[in-house]
């Protein structure tokens, strides 16, 4: 149980599905979190009735899955459980009804969410259940503006709002035909059983398609689904990972695309056992054979901004002196102090044309050089996605390494 809770403790702060495990390794629960730390924290820091407890009786390891929002998060959950079938997941849940999404079977199905699915109807598709409505009903809004889409149950010869607003591709105006409606309706499906990478793949593909043949209005409104599809995708999938490091070139107005990323985290108890982590990113995606870690060696007292500057110059230095190529972005785990001393380093290295970051914990707002205001981004942006990933990930392969010192320290080994 131990080992569990310290598992716990390292998982980071963000929206995500947590998956427990029983001693044999089988999926036994699966949930959603807007803080996949503090949900499954909670676990085991508060009463509980008789079923969950017998739950967290039988969890022997937990795995998770990041997300960029909490509406993604449900839509994730759903699809997992679905196809794994946990067997808590059913005893928990059998004295409430859940909503579906459901698709019916016609030339121009409508989508629109049941909250009971009709087990013998034959003319409709339904998807889920989700367990949270209001999370559901979000995620229905989304596809409709990435996507559109048939609601009304008659199809009237007058064009309703949602035709007018470009949020249904109105058919019954004959403004789309019944191939390209059924391919609409095959992208909502994709999305809502989380193939991301795949309804993108093809969305490019479409895309390509339609500028060959020069229908250049088109392949814009197709690039534009792929673009909010990024915002959705999940972030270990390297297609999307990389559509979200091009969103990070343009926001901090860099000269080159940032394929290789390296962040920098520091973790210690009053200075007790100091350490520094450096974790790697290319194209997005961790570079794990590329993980550094630093016992703090100069640095004695209780003081953030010394051991940044430390770990900072000992990495490039070693880099400079052996002639290796430098990243193209370099993120610190803090806010503006924080940066400026990691820069102060960089500078006297003769490195200070290599970019540099900062995220504060507190806010997650952005921090660069060259302007003396935080950046400030919306939750969703493929930009802070990113970001925030790394950073998560450079402060749990901190507090790892902190514990094993620590240990080390105690137990000897």
């Amino acid at each position: 149980m131990k080992n569990l809770k310290d598992k716990i403790s390292l998982l980071p702060n963000s929206p995500g599905v947590y998956i427990f495990k029983d001693a044999g390794g089988q999926i036994i629960y699966i949930g959603k979190a807007r803080s996949l730390k503090k949900r499954a924290s909670s676990y085991f820091s508060r009463p509980l009735d008789a079923k969950t407890q017998q739950l967290v009786s039988k969890i022997n390891d937990i795995e998770y899955k990041i997300t960029p929002s909490e509406s993604q998060a449900q839509i994730l959950e759903a699809f997992l459980i679905k196809n794994n079938q946990p067997k808590y997941n059913i005893s928990l849940k059998d004295d409430k009804s859940f909503p579906w999404v459901r698709i019916s079977r016609e030339d121009f199905p409508v989508v629109s969410i049941a909250r009971k699915k009709k087990r013998e109807e034959e003319n409709a598709v339904y998807i889920g259940p989700y367990t949270d409505a209001k999370m559901l009903r979000r995620a229905i809004k989304i596809i409709r503006r990435i996507f559109g889409y048939r609601s009304c149950k008659n199809m009237s010869n007058k064009i309703c709002l949602y035709g007018r607003l470009k949020l249904c591709p109105a058919p019954c105006q004959n403004k789309i035909s019944k191939e390209e409606y059924e391919s609409i309706i095959n992208n909502i499906r994709m999305f809502l059983e989380y193939k991301y990478s795949a309804l993108i793949s093809k969305l490019s593909m479409r895309m390509r398609e339609l500028s060959g043949l020069h229908r250049f209005e088109e392949a814009a409104k197709v690039r534009d689904q792929i673009n909010a599809l990024s915002v959705f995708s999940n972030i270990t999938d390297e297609s999307c990972a990389f559509s979200q490091v091009e969103d990070l070139k343009v926001l901090l107005r860099l000269k080159v695309l940032p394929k290789r990323i390296e962040c920098f985290d520091i973790s210690n108890i009053s200075g007790q056992e100091a350490v520094g982590s450096m974790v790697s990113f290319y194209n997005g995606s961790a570079d794990k054979n590329n993980y550094r870690r630093f016992r703090i060696k100069s640095v004695r007292s209780i003081d953030d901004y010394g051991m940044i500057r430390e770990v900072v110059r000992r990495r490039y230095l070693r880099l400079k002196n052996e002639a290796k190529p430098m990243p193209d972005l370099i993120l610190i785990d803090g806010g503006k102090a924080h940066l400026l001393a990691a820069y102060k380093e960089i500078k006297e290295l003769g490195l200070g044309s290599i970019p540099l970051a900062s995220i504060a914990k507190e806010h997650e707002h952005i921090y660069i050089i060259a302007k003396a205001n935080p950046i400030k981004l919306k939750e969703d942006t493929p930009a802070l996605n990113l970001i925030r990933h790394i950073r998560d990930e450079a402060h749990r392969f901190a507090v790892s390494y902190h514990h094993l010192l620590r240990r080390k320290k105690i137990i000897g080994r």
